[in-house]
């Protein structure tokens, strides 16, 4: 058997690749589909079956265009509304790659058509068998049971599905079974993903907590509480996947814009440069989501997908990583860019303030405003002194809850959410707004005093 797991770490996304002798099959391919060709090629493979878990929400997947280049059947399970030719499977259905045996269950508790993969290698019996779960089981974690509203269904009633899945269909399972999930930590899928890509399911069955035995009515009230945001552009990804997407190729490139035309650029235009340099020097009304971090789900969650784009890099090359990262993500309206070192218009600048410097301005200035732009849950284990949390998502609908003529210190974790927050209230007005480098990280590695709440900020 031939086995690969790639892992998307900017949307916490892996997919799979299994072979045997002549035959191969990918399991939940992201967007860019060349790796899998060239893993066919270098196995001397023929892509036979490009299997979807589900109608993933959080990214676009490229089977159309993978089943195009290959002749493969795309396959979902019986429950997807696809509008495209598609193998669909129940729950005991088989198929075969080479001398691996795929035996499907259906597991809908994410989604209705979730479906979940026993992938068996006939040739050696002692083998464990490998299991791919998609969205319904993750390493620490279960998939979420509240993006799928528009389709009838409540948070608890997909809860109540998911625990029959797990606790049916899945646990029953042997303990030495391999799992092999959709996402890992960082994914808005679940909410306590781990950063480990695969486990065992005895280890899950010890280590996840809502594997732990309980009640159907214990384990909706513990998967369907505390979830994080939904990003906007997840429903349109999952209608996209189930419709199904143009190559990468046949969408139109953006254009070279010149400095008057980026100034006067209808749409939005983001800045992928680190925080520093965005700091630095950056375009009026420019927006700063780094590439060194989570781009394609921040660009989701905060620009419609709709909306015209245009991109400020150092680089060319960043400007075609950031092209084809949000086409990941369902936003296919890149019309321009500019290259730093080609722009001759004014610049802004955002000062970067050191957590050494933050707390002593925290210690003696009373009208300063400390905003910190994680979640809920990451503000409430453990946050700086005096500051007021307004998640990343929500600072733009609640920016009436700052002051635009007061000094404002923006911090997250590590300072790239933070610079993100800063470029949206310069935006807004905010006149003297300061990024804290390093984030709370860097105050809780200096040894500062923390607090803990069990809400924050009153929220």
């Amino acid at each position: 058997m031939q086995f690969k797991q790639f892992y998307l770490g900017c949307l916490a996304h892996a997919s799979y690749y299994l072979g045997s002798e002549t035959e191969a099959a990918i399991i939940d391919p992201q967007r860019d589909i060349q790796q899998y060709l060239d893993e066919a090629a270098a196995n001397n493979q023929k892509i036979k079956y490009i299997i979807e878990t589900h109608s993933h929400a959080d990214f676009v997947s490229g089977h159309i265009e993978l089943a195009k280049k290959t002749g493969a059947e795309i396959v979902f399970g019986q429950r997807a509304n696809t509008t495209f030719e598609t193998h669909k499977v129940k729950d005991g259905d088989e198929l075969a790659v080479g001398k691996i045996k795929l035996k499907f269950l259906e597991t809908p508790g994410h989604t209705p058509e979730g479906i979940t993969i026993l992938a068996e290698n006939t040739e050696n019996c002692d083998e464990p068998m490998k299991m791919f779960t998609g969205d319904t089981l993750f390493i620490g974690d279960v998939g979420r049971p509240d993006l799928v509203g528009s389709k009838g269904f409540t948070a608890e009633q997909m809860a109540s599905m998911l625990y029959d899945s797990l606790y049916e269909k899945i646990l029953p399972l042997p303990d030495e079974t391999e799992v092999y999930p959709a996402h890992g930590a960082g994914s808005l899928c679940g909410k306590s993903l781990s950063k480990e890509t695969w486990s065992t399911l005895g280890v899950q069955k010890q280590m996840n907590y809502a594997l732990k035995p309980m009640s159907k009515e214990e384990f909706v009230q513990t998967v369907a509480a505390n979830q994080p945001e939904v990003p906007m552009y997840f429903p349109k990804s999952a209608a996209q996947n189930l419709k199904g997407s143009v190559s990468l190729d046949e969408l139109p490139k953006p254009v070279k814009l010149s400095s008057e035309e980026i100034l006067n650029f209808d749409g939005v235009v983001i800045d992928v440069r680190q925080s520093v340099e965005y700091g630095a020097a950056h375009i009026p009304n420019s927006i700063n989501i780094g590439l060194g971090g989570q781009f394609a789900s921040w660009a989701g969650t905060l620009i419609p997908t709709e909306t015209p784009v245009a991109i400020v890099a150092e680089t060319a090359v960043q400007i075609e990583e950031a092209f084809m990262r949000l086409a990941r993500v369902g936003i296919e309206t890149v019309k321009g860019y500019i290259l730093m070192e080609d722009y001759t218009g004014e610049t802004k600048f955002i000062e970067q303030v050191p957590v050494e410097e933050m707390k002593s301005l925290t210690e003696t200035e009373k009208g300063l405003q400390f905003v910190d732009v994680r979640r809920v849950a990451e503000h409430s284990a453990g946050h700086a002194p005096r500051t007021f949390n307004i998640p990343l998502d929500a600072l733009s609908r609640e920016i009436d809850k700052l002051d635009p003529d007061n000094p404002t210190y923006v911090i997250c974790q590590s300072g790239y959410r933070s610079s993100l927050g800063t470029s949206i209230l310069e935006n807004a007005g905010f006149r003297k707004v300061y990024n804290v480098t390093g984030g709370t990280k860097a105050w809780m590695d200096a040894g500062f005093e923390t607090e803990m709440s069990a809400t924050a900020c009153g929220r």
